[in-house]
């Protein structure tokens, strides 16, 4: 399937590839087309749905302007998946020792490295790029400063919470895959609530009116710009090195509990919370992925599902109308609170037989009905993607 529909309320049209969209998530993607920057045309992807300020599962093409909040908090976010030699048979009848040794090499949820087992190498790749950032910013230094001494770097190498998750997944051909999810962690997020206020406090100093608080920008050839992306490119740099970081040590892990194995070359590393400079419409444009990852032609991907379905790795087309984009996972159709109001421990035990994962309450707003079906999501965006391989988790990690 192509387009399915094209939103005409703003300054440019907005192409939308599902009709599965809630009325707040049109409104969000109108008041983002309506801003005088936005170059050619905003493009939705099948897994959208709303968002703080801009919508999940946008991609925005910018000229001389960027959103801090249509990038948010979680600056890199993304996937990272490598291929192992192992065949599913190689693996035990009982996998739950397996998630106890990623769990504990890998720490969840709020839990940190300590200084001594820090991972030095992935520090040293970002260390000058945060020294720099933090003694430009003092306020910024400070707010990093919070709480636990050198927080930045004792979480290089962390999974965190949420929707962040690490698996191990078997593909069409019953061949071990590792893959897991997450971003830049608490320093990404204080960049992320630094440079949006910053942006909105520059709106209110010019009395620029817009459609939503959070569409606040920061304009090209300002100081304040310049240190954003200067930020942004850190931050993207750091969730980069954290997925590595965390792929090595899951691979130690696995490395204790399995029989000797390599990783092959189809190993990934993509964001899909991001900005990216790109030619689109025949000029040089800022791209905001929110919730989107990068489909050029022959470009490889990765698009999970939720905890209990299928996941892919995917080879880009290149399509031009999607801003050579896709969808960057499920996406939900229930806030987290409505999940936990609907869903129970025993349907999350239901929806996620055949997985060893926490089934506790803590994770019910993660159970799989409360995302979109990932294979309407993949037939809506045929145009933009071909599935090189299916994979399916059989051990999941939580925050």
């Amino acid at each position: 399937m192509g387009i399915q529909m094209t939103i005409n309320k703003g300054r440019v049209p907005v192409h939308v590839w599902t009709r599965d969209i809630d009325s707040k998530a049109i409104d969000q993607l109108t008041n983002i087309a309506q801003l005088p920057f936005v170059k050619g045309h905003v493009a939705a992807m099948p897994d959208v749905h709303v968002g703080l300020g801009a919508t999940v599962g946008s991609v925005i093409p910018t000229v001389k302007a960027i959103i801090p909040a249509s990038v948010g908090v979680d600056i890199g976010c993304g996937m990272m998946a490598a291929r192992l030699t192992l065949p599913a048979h190689q693996l035990p009848d009982s996998l739950g020792a397996v998630r106890s040794a990623i769990e504990a090499k890998v720490p969840v949820g709020f839990n940190l490295h300590s200084l001594e087992n820090a991972c030095s190498d992935g520090v040293k790749k970002v260390k000058d790029g945060h020294d720099r950032i933090t003694e430009k910013h003092p306020k910024l230094a400070e707010r990093a400063r919070r709480g636990k001494p050198w927080k930045w770097a004792r979480q290089i190498g962390t999974l965190g919470g949420g929707n962040h998750f690490i698996e191990l997944c078997l593909d069409q051909d019953q061949r071990v895959w590792v893959m897991l999810h997450s971003g830049s962690r608490g320093v990404g997020n204080e960049i992320g609530r630094y440079f949006i206020s910053m942006a909105k406090e520059e709106m209110l100093r010019k009395d620029v009116r817009l459609p939503d608080k959070d569409l606040a920008y920061l304009e090209e050839g300002s100081q304040s710009f310049s240190d954003y992306v200067e930020a942004v490119d850190w931050a993207q740099d750091y969730a980069m090195e954290n997925r590595r970081q965390m792929m090595r040590l899951v691979l130690e892990a696995l490395a204790e509990q399995l029989p000797e194995f390599s990783v092959t070359d189809q190993a990934i590393n993509c964001h899909h919370n991001y900005i990216a400079r790109e030619v689109h419409f025949g000029e040089h444009v800022y791209v905001t992925r929110k919730g989107a990852i990068r489909a050029g032609k022959d470009e490889l991907g990765i698009i999970p599902g939720s905890m209990g379905a299928r996941s892919y790795i995917v080879r880009g087309k290149g399509n031009g109308e999607s801003l050579h984009s896709c969808a960057h996972g499920a996406g939900r159709k229930m806030s987290r609170t409505e999940a936990k109001r609907r869903f129970t421990r025993a349907d999350l035990i239901d929806q996620t037989k055949g997985v060893e994962c926490r089934k506790d309450k803590g994770v019910i707003d993660e159970a799989p009905g409360a995302y979109k079906d990932i294979d309407a999501v993949m037939s809506n965006q045929e145009d933009l993607v071909e599935v090189v391989h299916t994979l399916k988790q059989v051990v999941c990690v939580k925050g």
